[in-house]
Protein backbone atom coordinates (compact mmCIF):
# COMPACT_ATOMS: atom_id res chain seq x y z
CA UNK A 1 0.00 0.00 0.00
CA UNK A 2 2.84 2.44 0.67
CA UNK A 3 4.36 1.93 -2.73
CA UNK A 4 2.01 3.93 -3.78
CA UNK A 5 2.54 6.48 -1.30
CA UNK A 6 5.26 8.77 -0.87
CA UNK A 7 6.65 11.83 1.18
CA UNK A 8 8.53 14.90 0.83
CA UNK A 9 10.08 16.69 3.47
CA UNK A 10 11.02 19.64 1.62
CA UNK A 11 7.81 20.04 -0.05
CA UNK A 12 6.08 23.42 1.26
CA UNK A 13 2.72 21.18 1.67
CA UNK A 14 2.11 19.75 4.82
CA UNK A 15 2.63 15.74 4.83
CA UNK A 16 -0.84 14.88 5.53
CA UNK A 17 -1.74 17.09 2.69
CA UNK A 18 0.76 15.07 0.68
CA UNK A 19 -1.07 11.73 2.01
CA UNK A 20 -4.92 12.98 1.53
CA UNK A 21 -4.13 14.00 -1.94
CA UNK A 22 -1.92 11.04 -2.92
CA UNK A 23 -4.88 8.75 -1.31
CA UNK A 24 -7.80 10.97 -2.73
CA UNK A 25 -6.08 10.56 -6.35
CA UNK A 26 -5.44 6.92 -6.08
CA UNK A 27 -9.13 6.68 -4.95
CA UNK A 28 -10.39 8.98 -7.75
CA UNK A 29 -8.87 6.91 -10.62
CA UNK A 30 -9.73 3.30 -9.04
CA UNK A 31 -6.70 1.77 -8.12
CA UNK A 32 -8.46 1.75 -4.39
CA UNK A 33 -11.76 0.62 -5.35
CA UNK A 34 -14.65 0.74 -2.72
CA UNK A 35 -14.12 -1.66 0.19
CA UNK A 36 -10.17 -1.41 0.09
CA UNK A 37 -8.61 -1.55 3.30
CA UNK A 38 -6.26 0.95 4.27
CA UNK A 39 -3.51 0.39 6.66
CA UNK A 40 -4.04 1.41 10.28
CA UNK A 41 -2.58 5.20 10.70
CA UNK A 42 0.21 3.35 12.86
CA UNK A 43 1.08 1.30 10.62
CA UNK A 44 1.40 3.71 7.41
CA UNK A 45 3.27 6.56 9.94
CA UNK A 46 5.64 3.83 10.96
CA UNK A 47 6.12 2.96 7.14
CA UNK A 48 6.46 6.83 6.35
CA UNK A 49 8.63 7.38 9.10
CA UNK A 50 5.99 10.28 10.13
CA UNK A 51 4.07 10.84 13.39
CA UNK A 52 0.58 9.09 13.62
CA UNK A 53 -0.97 12.17 14.24
CA UNK A 54 -0.39 13.21 10.67
CA UNK A 55 -1.94 9.76 9.00
CA UNK A 56 -4.43 10.54 11.25
CA UNK A 57 -5.49 13.73 10.29
CA UNK A 58 -5.03 12.71 6.62
CA UNK A 59 -7.55 9.86 7.47
CA UNK A 60 -10.04 12.30 9.07
CA UNK A 61 -9.89 14.88 6.61
CA UNK A 62 -10.38 12.02 3.69
CA UNK A 63 -13.22 10.30 5.95
CA UNK A 64 -14.84 14.44 6.11
CA UNK A 65 -15.51 14.42 2.09
CA UNK A 66 -17.00 11.01 2.16
CA UNK A 67 -13.64 8.89 0.34
CA UNK A 68 -13.27 6.74 3.51
CA UNK A 69 -14.71 5.18 6.40
CA UNK A 70 -13.39 4.26 9.94
CA UNK A 71 -15.16 0.77 11.03
CA UNK A 72 -14.33 -0.45 14.43
CA UNK A 73 -13.64 -4.09 13.68
CA UNK A 74 -13.25 -3.78 9.65
CA UNK A 75 -10.60 -0.78 10.07
CA UNK A 76 -10.37 1.57 7.73
CA UNK A 77 -11.99 1.22 4.24
CA UNK A 78 -12.47 2.97 0.99
CA UNK A 79 -16.21 4.11 0.62
CA UNK A 80 -15.56 5.25 -3.30
CA UNK A 81 -14.78 8.18 -5.62
CA UNK A 82 -17.28 11.25 -4.91
CA UNK A 83 -20.05 11.18 -6.56
CA UNK A 84 -19.92 12.43 -10.30
CA UNK A 85 -22.57 14.67 -11.13
CA UNK A 86 -25.31 13.26 -14.25
CA UNK A 87 -24.18 13.35 -17.41
CA UNK A 88 -20.03 13.84 -16.20
CA UNK A 89 -19.17 10.35 -16.09
CA UNK A 90 -17.82 10.68 -19.55
CA UNK A 91 -16.10 14.06 -19.02
CA UNK A 92 -14.08 11.94 -16.13
CA UNK A 93 -12.95 9.68 -18.21
CA UNK A 94 -12.15 11.72 -21.00
CA UNK A 95 -10.04 13.72 -18.36
CA UNK A 96 -7.93 10.61 -17.06
CA UNK A 97 -7.23 9.31 -20.58
CA UNK A 98 -5.84 13.06 -20.83
CA UNK A 99 -3.90 13.03 -18.13
CA UNK A 100 -2.78 9.57 -19.25
CA UNK A 101 -1.41 11.09 -22.19
CA UNK A 102 0.27 13.97 -20.66
CA UNK A 103 1.93 11.43 -18.53
CA UNK A 104 3.25 9.71 -21.61
CA UNK A 105 3.99 12.68 -23.40
CA UNK A 106 6.00 13.65 -20.46
CA UNK A 107 7.98 10.57 -20.12
CA UNK A 108 8.86 10.19 -23.56
CA UNK A 109 10.28 13.64 -23.41
CA UNK A 110 12.38 12.84 -20.42
CA UNK A 111 10.16 15.34 -17.84
CA UNK A 112 10.44 13.45 -14.18
CA UNK A 113 7.30 13.19 -12.14
CA UNK A 114 8.03 15.50 -9.51
CA UNK A 115 8.44 18.22 -12.62
CA UNK A 116 5.39 17.13 -14.14
CA UNK A 117 3.41 17.87 -11.07
CA UNK A 118 5.11 21.27 -10.63
CA UNK A 119 4.73 22.46 -14.49
CA UNK A 120 0.64 21.28 -13.93
CA UNK A 121 0.10 23.30 -10.53
CA UNK A 122 2.16 26.22 -12.48
CA UNK A 123 -0.23 26.20 -15.20
CA UNK A 124 -3.55 25.30 -13.09
CA UNK A 125 -2.61 28.73 -10.76
CA UNK A 126 -1.79 31.10 -14.52
CA UNK A 127 -4.72 29.77 -15.92
CA UNK A 128 -6.78 30.62 -12.51
CA UNK A 129 -6.19 34.01 -12.72
CA UNK A 130 -7.00 34.10 -16.70
CA UNK A 131 -10.55 33.14 -15.76
CA UNK A 132 -13.25 35.65 -14.70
Amino acid sequence: MTAGITIDLADPVPPYEQIRRQLSSLIAVGVLAPGSRLPTVRSLAADLGIAAGTVARAYKELEQSGLIESRRRNGTVVVGPPAVPNGTAGADAEVIAAVDGLIRTARRAGVGDETLVDLLRGQLARTSKLEP
